[in-house]
């Protein structure tokens, strides 16, 4: 049985998309996504799941910056989860005895109309997860009244579900990632794929980040997600993250890859692996993996004079 490590504690929305990933995985929660990845790098877990992006907030930044500088890690899986926020409270809580609530930053921002229009008394503030509110909502003589938190916080912490689906929208997912350490083999292409990349700028000039995308652009390959980050050198100074279409056994993905490699600073190889959605690239003419042979077969006649 694997053993996967998680940003918990229990009840959190990582946990929840663990569950799905990996039904039958023992869970090892970790206070941060740091330490969720370090248990993966250490041994301490055979894995680790962590989310990676938000379609309202956007890139986790912690495991960007994780996936760039720390040692290396492989994503072999990934799980778009919709974000389902609850309003949980201790047994006998009704709404008028609700003055101080307790949640995460993130689901403050995805849930304000709500806590406007229902609880416009209340005071909301952070905590350091959605789980760990609920957890501190459960004990006896806590200050807070109530936790907006995923419906399984409640069922770790015996607190009842006051309301129910109450982001501001309705479509929020949220992409986590499961990641190993880099020592097997990828997964097989299954013709819905995506690749995951973080390059750094060989040096700074005109042109650079046109030259990387270029790589891209001219193998008909399409990026999914692009984000640039600090690399703390000075204000200016950035890395990239990439997630494109295709598996690195895709001949297009492969030139590209080779391209970025030429070019980069340096190139690290975050994984190729399944899309969650299940969408297929559509392969522009030229860029199939048949075109690229019969134009490495017709380089070769040239070579020898065949042609």
């Amino acid at each position: 049985m694997p053993r996967l490590a998680y940003l918990g504690p229990e009840g959190t929305f990582t946990e929840e998309a663990l569950r799905l990933l990996d039904p039958a995985a023992e869970r090892l929660p970790c206070a941060t996504v740091s330490a969720a990845l370090n248990a993966a790098r250490a041994g301490d877990a055979d894995g680790a799941v962590v989310p990676l992006e938000n379609s309202v907030e956007g890139a986790i930044t912690t495991t960007l910056d994780e996936f760039a500088w720390g040692e290396p890690l492989m994503i072999n899986a990934e799980l778009l989860l919709p974000v389902r926020f609850s309003l949980l409270a201790r047994p006998g809580t009704e709404m008028p005895h609700i003055k101080r609530v307790y949640t995460h930053p993130a689901a403050i921002t995805q849930c304000r109309a709500y806590v406007s229009r229902e609880l416009p008394d209340a005071v909301v503030v952070a905590a350091p997860s959605t789980a760990a509110a609920a957890q501190e909502v459960s004990l006896p003589g806590s200050p807070y009244d109530a936790a907006i938190a995923a419906p399984i916080a409640g069922e770790h912490y015996g607190l009842v579900e006051l309301a129910s689906d109450i982001g501001d929208r309705t479509d929020t997912v949220t992409r986590f990632v499961k990641v190993c350490r880099p020592d097997g083999p990828l997964p097989e292409a299954t013709g819905s794929d995506r690749t995951s990349l973080v390059v750094f700028l060989a040096d700074d000039h005109p042109g650079a980040l046109l030259e990387m995308l270029t790589e891209f652009s001219v193998r008909g390959v399409n990026l999914t997600r692009v984000e640039s980050r600090p690399t703390g050198d000075g204000i200016g100074r950035y890395f990239f993250h990439f997630d494109f279409e295709g598996h690195a056994a895709d001949a297009r993905v492969g030139e590209a890859l080779a391209g970025l490699h030429r070019i980069a600073g340096e190139v690290r190889f975050l994984g190729s692996y399944p899309r969650a959605d299940g969408i297929a690239p559509q392969v522009k003419r030229g860029t199939t993996d048949a075109e690229f042979a019969q134009a490495g077969d017709w380089l070769a006649r040239v070579r020898a004079g065949q042609v």
